[in-house]
């Protein structure tokens, strides 16, 4: 039987990235039940860095994670793990007033945004469709990850400093054994002081095998497909395509062009399969706003996107079993929020000052408590 302080469930980029920056200074072991790591969210990610577009909290901790992204610990990757991509917004004539608002607020806060005119987006982008653009603007704050350089970063770090990385092994049947909890795996049993559920789509089941309630994460699915892009086509130049209102985006993805309904179904926390429906729908979208034909889908693919009831993380202790810590909730964020959210749950967890970065972002880290979600 092996003992460790922390256990974390989850070997997705939560999981790694507590681990990699909680095993300096806690034994750790990370469990997962899958046969690889990053399986569900992680490895279906649109990899995409953003700095806006997504809510104050989250924008705030992309600008701290920004800075672990662009100059790593050395050692970490052997590449950078951002790319700039930058991106084209979008919208047809009837949304044109919609257009004009977003425009102005993003421009208030990043004076870097270019509006085009519809020969200029066309030059940006060739395969949008002329008859579909009404107004576009360009914005070179999108960045590509390197998500499996950034996942392998994490592991070898953790594993440089003694965490123990568990696959293919379920936790069964918790127990209690004085002042320890005890899991039995197929691994064999694992004891550990805390208990951190990193869980994904399966945080609110991990929380009650362990008899602590759930706080009201829910999986969602999000759906994708890869085309051929026409011949003459760059990828490697081509920005992201954004519909104003995120009805859809498009981004180039190995060669190709992925695009994305954007959909956010509830679902049961599972390996997703991408309905029929919405595998429609990304292609209509295509059709719809750019000259590529769709005469093959050449991949679709779906993943889970986790939810708490505010759309925030959920980050600390459970307030009724201060051997349980919650890491769960990151939505569609994870990946570009991992350094952050990974840096302030290992301090929470070895009880250490907020990490730099969230008084100066203004975070509050009472924000992310699952106190606010506990009944």
């Amino acid at each position: 039987m092996q003992d460790y302080d922390v256990a974390i469930i989850g070997g997705g980029i939560a999981g790694l990235s507590l681990a990699y920056f909680l095993a300096p200074h806690r034994s750790v072991a990370v469990i997962e039940r899958e046969e690889g790591l990053g399986y569900h969210s992680t490895g279906r990610s649109a990899a995409e860095f953003v700095l806006r577009y997504n809510a104050p909290e989250v924008c705030a901790l992309a600008a701290i994670s920004k800075s672990f992204f662009d100059s790593p610990p050395e050692g970490f990757s052997e590449v950078a793990l951002l790319k700039q991509r930058g991106g084209v917004m979008i919208a047809k004539a009837e949304k044109i007033a919609r257009f004009e608002e977003v425009f102005a607020e993003e421009s208030r806060a990043n004076p870097d945004l270019r509006r085009l005119t519809i020969d200029e987006a066309i030059a940006c982008v060739p395969i949008l469709r002329r008859d579909y653009v009404a107004a576009a603007y360009y914005d070179p704050q999108f960045w590509d990850i390197e998500v499996e350089n950034l996942l392998q970063g994490y592991v070898r770090g953790a594993r440089r400093h003694g965490a123990a990385i568990i696959e293919r092994s379920d936790v069964l049947a918790p127990r209690r054994d004085g002042d320890r909890w005890v899991l039995s795996t197929s691994a064999g049993e694992v004891r550990a002081k805390t208990i951190v559920n990193a869980a994904g789509g399966w945080a609110d089941p991990v929380a009650e095998i362990f008899g602590v309630a759930p706080v009201g994460i829910v999986p969602h699915r999000r759906t994708a497909i890869t085309v051929d892009l026409p011949e003459g086509i760059d990828a490697l130049t081509l920005p992201e395509i954004n519909e104003i209102d995120e009805d859809f985006y498009m981004k180039p993805e190995g060669g190709r062009l992925l695009s994305s309904p954007a959909d956010a179904t509830p679902c049961e926390p599972a390996d997703v399969q991408p309905e029929e429906i919405d595998v429609a729908w990304a292609a209509h979208y295509i059709e719809e706003a750019t000259t590529v034909p769709v005469r093959r889908i050449f991949k679709s693919w779906a993943g889970m996107r986790s939810f708490s009831p505010d759309k925030l993380p959920v980050i600390g202790f459970a307030r009724e079993r201060p051997d349980f810590f919650w890491l769960a909730g990151q939505g569609g964020y994870g990946i570009l929020t991992s350094p952050a959210l990974g840096a302030f749950a290992a301090n929470l967890l070895v009880g250490a000052p907020v990490p730099k970065g969230f008084g100066s972002a203004g975070l509050d880290p009472s924000t992310f408590s699952p106190e606010r979600l506990e009944a």
